[in-house]
């Protein structure tokens, strides 16, 4: 079977990793077999005048695995005196799995702290869990003035040690691998983390393979393509979420101290949470490339455009959401964070008002579709074909060839007109006939209009209206309307000049005439008698 890259340069790694931390494990200073003959002689080595100085005594003795120094930090009695060296490399393992000593915070006067309520002599340092609850460490002064763990603590040890999980390898490992390394852990850790990480890699990769097997199957059931699609991009995601699970669950035997193993549990959780947030935008990248490719897309141009900013919007959700979400988990505060991005947000809101304004203008028209470029329109009073359909403005090219750019905002609270949506043309006209047309000869004009309008292939037939519609001030009116059965303006405007040649045949072959505007003046003379008699009577009566 074939080895990935990545899991041939984990292993080589994990043996570079082996050989070096080997080699400087048994460089250290005191590894020797004889390292603890040559301290045995230290069985009151200075340091313990203080909780602290013992403290730290002890916990420098067995990091050093120099347990024979160790032991002089211990309450002995005739019977423990001798497994001294052995009580104290079990307590350090207890330590170890238990506890996370902070020096500093352990008093550091001869007295010891007097305002913990407890006899002057006694020091309690941490507690142990036990079968009837914690069980207490705690320091004692001795007659010579020196701290030294308690009898009573050096009595439990071997409980303690007993309800370790991991006792049979601190019983049977080398010296060399119970020292403490980097970050206190022990070398024997050390080298089983990059083993355990390769082993984790191995496991999480078959939990992979056994999971895409079984959701492939039910994917494979169904008709749609989007879950197989959906299992692919998320393989990587998902193979080394699975990892990380094995990991935690590899990781329980090495019964790392407390604070470590919170912190790698805390870490892998971390990464469990990107693995999340990289399958979720693996997921958006996917329904982009679906949606670019699918029939709505290709219908639907502008959405088409749309979608691609959606995708990064989401995007920059999702990041933001990771982050706060990891800060959280971390332990930091995100309260004043989440409360900064608020107002942030508000501030930025007013800032950039119209902007955002037309930003959602441009998702309204890339969803409600009203119009796609180059459909004539008519926005308002403005007529024109669209150009572009920006984030913030939609170009128009107007019948004078000008272009107007106008705020999607204001786009989409307009009143929009789409001449491109309509599937045939109206003719609507009104043709005057003059005066002189006898009845007869009207009536022969509408039977010929009607007849040409029925018999045009490219006229709609449920609708033709051929009508006397009235007298006007200087013809007789006669109403046409009806569809033409195209979209094209072009291709309408021949149609219409071959429909109203003909009727200029009909008006002719019927022996009358289009009307014009004209008008008839009629004068009206008075009669002479009647005239002459005004006149002089008004001669006769006016002023003088």
């Amino acid at each position: 079977m074939s080895r990935s890259p990545l899991a041939t340069i984990t292993i080589a790694c994990c043996a570079a990793w082996l050989l070096v931390l080997g080699g400087v494990a048994h460089a250290q200073p005191g590894a020797a077999p004889g390292g603890a003959e040559r301290n045995a002689g230290a069985v009151h080595a200075p340091g313990g005048e203080t909780p602290r100085r013992a403290l730290v005594g002890f916990l420098e003795a067995a990091r050093d695995a120099d347990f024979t120094r160790a032991a002089s930090f211990l309450t002995l009695d005739p019977r423990t005196r001798d497994r001294g060296p052995e009580l104290a490399r079990r307590l350090k393992a207890v330590l170890d799995r238990h506890v996370w000593f902070e020096p500093e915070r352990v008093d550091d006067t001869p007295e010891g702290n007097r305002g913990d309520g407890r006899p002057p002599e006694l020091e309690e340092l941490a507690a142990v869990p036990g079968p009837g609850g914690a069980e207490a460490v705690t320091l004692v002064r001795g007659g010579d003035g020196r701290w030294r763990f308690s009898a009573a603590v050096v009595a439990r040890v071997d409980a303690w040690y007993q309800r370790l999980p991991n006792r049979w390898l601190t019983d049977h490992l080398p010296a060399w691998l119970l020292r403490a390394g980097p970050l206190e852990l022990l070398w024997w850790q050390w080298l089983a983390l990059p083993i355990l990480l390769v082993g984790a890699y191995a496991l999480g990769y078959v939990m992979w393979r056994l999971t895409r097997a079984i959701l492939g199957r039910l994917a494979r059931r169904t008709d749609t393509v989007w879950d197989d699609e959906m299992l692919r991009v998320t393989a990587g995601p998902a193979r080394w979420a699975w990892t990380l699970i094995v990991l935690r669950a590899l990781v329980e035997p090495l019964e790392l101290y407390a604070p470590a193993e919170a912190s790698l549990g805390s870490a892998i959780r971390g990464l469990l949470f990107v693995c999340l947030f990289w399958g979720v935008l693996r997921v958006l990248d996917q329904v982009q490339r679906s949606v670019a490719s699918s029939a709505w897309a290709k219908e639907k141009p502008i959405g088409r455009s749309l979608v691609p900013l959606a995708v990064r919007v989401g995007k920059v959700v999702v990041l933001i959401i990771a982050v706060i979400s990891l800060l959280s988990h971390l332990g930091y505060p995100v309260a004043g964070l989440i409360a900064g991005l608020g107002i942030g947000g508000i501030a930025f809101a007013l800032a950039a008002q119209k902007t955002i304004e037309n930003l959602f203008g441009a998702f309204s028209i890339g969803v409600d579709q009203p119009f796609r470029e180059g459909d004539f329109v008519k926005i308002d009073q403005q007529m024109g074909t669209i150009e572009a359909i920006g984030l913030r403005s939609t170009r128009v090219r107007t019948l004078d060839r000008t272009v107007i750019s106008i705020p999607n905002a204001q786009v989409a609270e307009s009143r929009v007109e789409c001449f491109a949506e309509r599937d045939r043309i109206r003719l609507a006209i009104t043709i005057g006939v003059e005066y002189a047309t006898t009845g007869a000869q009207l009536r022969q004009i509408l039977d010929g209009f009607r007849t040409i309008l029925q018999e045009h292939p490219r006229v709609w037939k449920d609708t033709i209206v051929v009508r006397f519609a009235g007298f006007g001030a200087s013809s007789l009116d006669l109403e046409i309307m009806t569809w033409f059965e195209t979209a094209d303006m072009n291709e309408f405007r021949g149609l219409r000049e071959d429909v109203l040649m003909r009727f200029i045949d009909v008006v002719e072959t019927a022996g009358s005439a289009f009307a014009f505007p004209t008008q008839t003046l009629h004068v009206a003379s008075l009669p002479p008698a009647a005239g002459r008699g005004g006149a002089g009577a008004a001669g006769a009566d006016g002023p003088r």
